[in-house]
């Protein structure tokens, strides 16, 4: 044992010393590629300021030419006309794809050649999808049990039944409302179908209200024949004893309720006079997404990079070529 101690210790010296010696080499590399990146830089210096001043000015100009807008429109699908709205805004983005315009035209867009896209998502509102609806929420709470809840809001099931939904285009240049956003609309409300279930749903609406109408005053004239009895009792100076079974808090209550339904029939109406109603818009939103507006920050870079790779694939052809003369 005692005979093999010592050369454990030489090796595990000459192991030391190797790597003592590749330590030291690779850092001998390192400052010798960073010298001959220096010198690169000295010998070069006059292309890499004219391709850096080539690469801004060009990217100033492809900025202020380039310009894409983003529109928004919230919209709200009525009568269940989710699933056929976005069967109508897929229709118009595989066209936009395919640079159909004269599809585009003919549903009366101008300039459909600045059409960049179009998309459309649901707005998550997971409270107004469970308000007021027993069902949506047992629903809701059924599917949570077996799974990600935030997963399930936001799946397509269920994220199309929600109330409100994002339409969002990009244009080449400045839109306005007569340019695309009306034909649009006009294009999502044009349905025979739908049009004659929105003409039954406004009517069995209106036969709705009409009957709230004459039960509250049917409601107002009970509540006056009472008030009246009252009056003509306190005149006489008599006693009068009242049953508690008359129901009256009831009566009051149904008015009530009634009265809110009739609020609630007033805003529908002005929700239901179109397939797909548009709640708000906006438009020419200047677009920064991707590489827009950035192109004086990229292009620089972009034509040193090319310099440089260029340059050391120069280097590397011309080396391998003297490797292949010598063999």
């Amino acid at each position: 044992m005692s005979t093999n101690s010592p050369k454990n210790v030489e090796d595990q010296e000459i192991d030391l010393s190797l790597i003592s010696k590749k330590i030291g080499g690779f850092f001998q590399n390192l400052n010798s590629l960073f010298f001959s990146g220096i010198q690169f830089v000295f010998r070069n210096i006059i292309v890499l300021i004219v391709l850096f001043i080539v690469g801004v000015g060009a990217g100033i100009f492809l900025d202020k030419t380039l310009k894409t807008y983003d529109h928004q429109i919230i919209v709200m699908p009525n009568f269940g006309s989710t699933d056929y709205l976005y069967s109508k805004v897929n229709l118009l983005k595989s066209k936009i794809i395919e640079n159909d315009t004269l599809f585009l035209k003919k549903i009366g867009i101008k300039n459909p050649e600045k059409i960049a896209k179009i998309e459309i998502e649901p707005i998550v509102d997971v409270y107004k999808f469970i308000n007021n609806n027993e069902q949506n929420f047992e629903l809701l709470k059924l599917m949570a049990e077996d799974g990600d809840l935030k997963k399930i809001v936001e799946d397509n099931l269920t994220s199309k039944n929600y109330t409100y939904h994002l339409i969002s285009y990009t244009t080449k240049d400045i839109s306005s409302t007569e340019k695309t956003l009306n034909p649009l609309m006009a294009y999502f409300n044009e349905s025979d179908y739908y049009k004659v279930i929105q003409k039954e749903y406004l009517n069995n609406i209106q036969i709705k209200m009409k009957a709230n109408d004459t039960t509250i005053a049917q409601i107002d004239g009970v509540l006056n024949q009472f008030s009246n009895t009252i009056g003509s009792n306190q005149k006489s100076d008599k006693l009068v004893y009242y049953n508690e079974n008359t129901q009256l808090n009831d009566v009051i209550k149904t008015k009530d309720i009634l009265i809110n339904e009739q609020g609630s029939h007033r805003i529908e109406l002005v929700n239901l006079d179109k397939i797909v109603k548009e709640n708000s818009f906006t438009l020419n939103i200047k677009s920064i997404k991707s590489v827009n507006g950035k192109l004086k920050f990229i292009l620089p870079m972009l034509f040193i990079a090319l310099f440089l790779i260029g340059h050391v694939f120069r280097a590397f052809y011309r080396k391998q070529s003297l490797l292949a003369q010598q063999n």
